[in-house]
């Protein structure tokens, strides 16, 4: 083997932490200060332990699947509708730029982003609420795309070795939605800015699908937020940032974080759970149970491995394994 090691990485760790103690925020997460991996493994010279994980999360075969897996609509022909690997993109770069803003780590953000929907099934809301309820059926603890996310990266990828990142990223991944908030300030960044993310250009594609026109969306939000796209995350990014400057924490004002909710309820009931996405959800359900009945019942698969199978489907492979099935 070469010798690796040279002027500039023997003197890397040590310039990180010089530089992220002049620039960083007392708040944020030192790069070399992690809590750790669950393997004690050496470190490497020319990256910090959080631009690591961030580079097994690209390198890894569930990350390159997100491509084609559909946010909202299934398998969708044009060209332009979001996937989860756009969303993935789109939710990074925002979180990244309000962590630069208050000055935390960009490199653990980054990595949270990520990572985040990893674990997503196939079919976006309705094939996590449709294998969340088979699963249930049959006694297991039912399926939330968030703890799937973080069994693929401890169990899963790399053929059950899992990637061994950090403790702060595992924690935003698993925690970046449900009932728990990240420990860290940079996972919560993460967690707002999903939602941030997906209601906007969730809107964007439901116009683009006919679902939506710009007239349908709630006036009393949109003369608040915005009435594009960009004017709307533009606001919700500047809000962000100094409610949370003013907090010492990651916060939204009322009024705008109020908007964002009522926007959010207002995409559920017209565009996720809405009269036109019921044919949809229909179609999704009868294609997941198809899929996990022949699973199970038919390969003899046990619930948990059944559930990582079918999780790891994209959209188009699903269908196609289901078709091939009747």
């Amino acid at each position: 083997m070469p010798e690796l090691a040279g002027g500039v990485a023997d003197a890397f760790a040590s310039l990180v932490r010089e530089h992220e103690e002049r620039w960083l925020s007392p708040l944020a997460v030192r790069s070399y200060e992690t809590r750790g991996r669950d393997m004690p493994e050496e470190e490497c010279g020319l990256r910090t332990p959080f631009q690591r994980d961030r580079d097994r999360i690209v390198h890894s075969k569930a990350f390159r699947r997100l491509r084609h897996k559909t946010q909202v609509f299934v398998d969708p022909e044009g060209d332009h509708f979001r996937t989860r690997l756009t969303h993935t993109l789109e939710t990074t770069g925002i979180a990244r730029a309000v962590a630069r803003a208050l000055r935390l780590n960009e490199d653990l953000v980054e990595a949270i982003g990520l990572g985040h929907d990893l674990g997503h099934p196939p079919f976006g809301h309705a094939g996590e609420e449709a294998l969340d309820e088979l699963l249930r059926e049959r006694g297991g603890r039912g399926f939330r795309h968030n703890e799937h996310s973080l069994r693929v990266v401890e169990r899963l990828e790399r053929d059950g070795r899992g990637l061994n990142l950090t403790w702060e990223v595992r924690d935003g991944i698993l925690k970046h939605t449900g009932d728990d908030e990240p420990e860290t300030l940079e996972g919560k960044i993460v967690r707002i800015v999903d939602r941030v993310a997906y209601i906007n250009h969730d809107i964007d594609d439901a116009i683009r699908a006919g679902i939506l026109s710009p007239e349908d969306l709630p006036r009393e939000e949109i003369a608040i937020l915005g009435d594009t796209g960009s004017k709307r995350i533009d606001t919700l990014v500047h809000d962000l940032v100094e409610a949370s400057a003013k907090a010492g924490d990651i916060v939204q004002s009322d009024e705008i974080g109020g908007a964002m909710l009522s926007l959010r309820s207002f995409m559920f009931e017209h565009v996720y759970l809405g009269a036109s996405a019921l044919e949809e959800h229909a179609r999704v359900r009868a294609t997941v149970r198809r899929i996990f009945e022949h699973l199970v019942d038919e390969r003899g698969d046990d619930l948990e491995r059944a559930a990582d199978y079918l999780a790891g489907m994209t959209d188009r492979f699903a269908l196609a394994y289901a078709a091939e099935l009747d």
